[in-house]
Formats: C-alpha cells, sequence, structure tokens
C-alpha cells in the first residue's frame, strides 16, 4: 500500500528515527524484536529469507526509476497491506541521518527466534565461529566470505556485533540473511568449544603461535567437520580459547607482516578450508 506524504510524520515513522539499534532489538521483549535493512537489495534478501516486513520507507525517486534498480522487486514481494512510505529525498535525508547510504529505501523487519546451536550446526561440516568480533563492518564483511566461500553456517559469542545491525547487513549485501547463523546457547564471550566438540568439530583456531601449523595444511582438509574461529579486531581469540582448540592455524606472509584484517583473514580461511565443502 503506496502511502504518499508531503512532510515527515514523526508519530508515524518513529521505528525509523527515535530508536538506536539496541532498543529495536528489544522492543517486544521477551518476543524477538525488529531491526532496520537498507537498500533495495538487503530488503529484497531479507524478504526471501522469510523475514516478516512490517514497513518500507522510500525515497519517491525509486518509484520512476523501476527499471534500473531492484525497487520493483521489493514492492512486487510484499502483500497490499505493507505500508510503503513514500517522501522526497530531501525530506528524507533533512530527517533521518545517514539516509545517502540506504540507495533510497530503508524497510522495518520482525526478527525471527533463533535457532539453537544444535539446530543451526545439524547436517553442516564447516562453520565460522566468531569470537567478540565488535566491529559491525567486520562482521558483515565476515558474513559476506563466509557465504560466498563453502562455509554452511556462522556461530557468534554474545560479545560480537549482532549481525542484523544496519551496517553488518549492508555491508554483507545482505548474506546475513542468506547463510545460517546463531550464538552460543550459554550466555559467555567465549567461544563454548565443549559445546562444538560434542557437536562432532575439531576447532580450528585462527591464531599466531609456537606451535601453528599452515593454513594448507592436508590434515585439516580432512577432517570431517571443522569449526574456524577468529578472535577480535585488536587482541584476536582468547588465550583460553586458542589453547583448547584442536589447531592452530596461521597463514603465512611475507616478512614483516604477522597478520590481517579479521575480515581478510576470513577470506583466505574460508576459501582455503572450504575447498572440500563445495
Amino acid at each position: 500500500m503506496i502511502m504518499k506524504l508531503t512532510e515527515f510524520n514523526k508519530d508515524l515513522l518513529k521505528l525509523y528515527i527515535n530508536y538506536k539499534e539496541p532498543e529495536l532489538f528489544h522492543l517486544y521483549e521477551p518476543e524477538p524484536g525488529v531491526f532496520i535493512a537498507e537498500s533495495p537489495n538487503v530488503i529484497s534478501r531479507a524478504i526471501r529469507a522469510g523475514y516478516e516486513v512490517q514497513s518500507i520507507l522510500m525515497n519517491q525517486d525509486l518509484l520512476k526509476r523501476l527499471d534500473f534498480c531492484q525497487t520493483e522487486d521489493v514492492l512486487s514481494q510484499i502483500s497490499e497491506d505493507v505500508p510503503v512510505y513514500v517522501l522526497p529525498e530531501d525530506i528524507l535525508a533533512e530527517n533521518i541521518k545517514g539516509f545517502s547510504m540506504t540507495r533510497g529505501m530503508m524497510a522495518i523487519f520482525r526478527r525471527k527466534k533463533m535457532q539453537s546451536l544444535l539446530e543451526l550446526c545439524e547436517g553442516k561440516s564447516r562453520i565460522v565461529v566468531l569470537e567478540n568480533v565488535m566491529n559491525p563492518t567486520n562482521v558483515g564483511a565476515i558474513f559476506r566470505n563466509a557465504a560466498a566461500l563453502h562455509m554452511d553456517g556462522v556461530v557468534l559469542t554474545n560479545g560480537c556485533a549482532d549481525p542484523l545491525y544496519r551496517r553488518a547487513a549492508r555491508v554483507s549485501m545482505g548474506t546475513v540473511f542468506q547463510i545460517p547463523w546463531t550464538t552460543f546457547d550459554k550466555d559467555t564471550q567465549a567461544v563454548d568449544i565443549d559445546a562444538l566438540h560434542e557437536l562432532g568439530y575439531k576447532t580450528v583456531a585462527m591464531a599466531l603461535t609456537e606451535d601453528s601449523i599452515d593454513i594448507m595444511d592436508n590434515r585439516l582438509k580432512s577432517e570431517e567437520k571443522l569449526a574456524i574461529l577468529m578472535g577480535t579486531e585488536s587482541a584476536g581469540l582468547q588465550v583460553g580459547t586458542v589453547a583448547q582448540s584442536d589447531y592452530r592455524v596461521m597463514i603465512p606472509m611475507s616478512e614483516g607482516v604477522d597478520s590481517l584484517n579479521v575480515a581478510a583473514a576470513s577470506a583466505v580461511a574460508c576459501w582455503e578450508l572450504g575447498k572440500n565443502n563445495c
């Protein structure tokens, strides 16, 4: 239901402007809350993944350019009772900080109930595990790498940035809606190594230690189930996580360079350790 507005109605559009993302997360507790998705591409992926859209807010110019973007695809996927609020771009830019980054479209979605670790890992041989990766840009990039490079799922500790935060979803190009993910059942900021072992995974800590093996080591490729552990941007994985892991693995680098950004490292790790999972 397209509703063309001539002014920004702050009451009608309050979810887009009055709440920080953690507040949207908790909006309907104890039920799952909502999140904001940006850009026609990301919104379309969320709809296709089965997320319930509550409303859409868009630049009126997109209605004139259906052949040049994914707007038509988005509108064709929603029911007629979903409100689509349409406003001139200058009014949207004046009232919504960062609207220029949205490619002219935003949407409010209800969150889904999160899978348990057991449910997520069923039938999956290669997963990425993130420990306290706090930068949404890095989380989004890692999800995109994992989805593209043959990983089956992603598990996060509670210290990680929410994959459904606007920036994370945008950087992932919507792959946060494509690849299955969950958090550990325990309220912890450390990787639950025991839980992964119980599910049959050998754990691979991406860490530079004295006993680290080359990421191309054939022992890794021969393992039936691998969980690839990656740590926070500054300190990496926690000492206890590294010590408990089955393997400590390094990416060979040129002299004088000892590390990569966690998102870049994830691309190398997913590609090399996911080859047998194509």
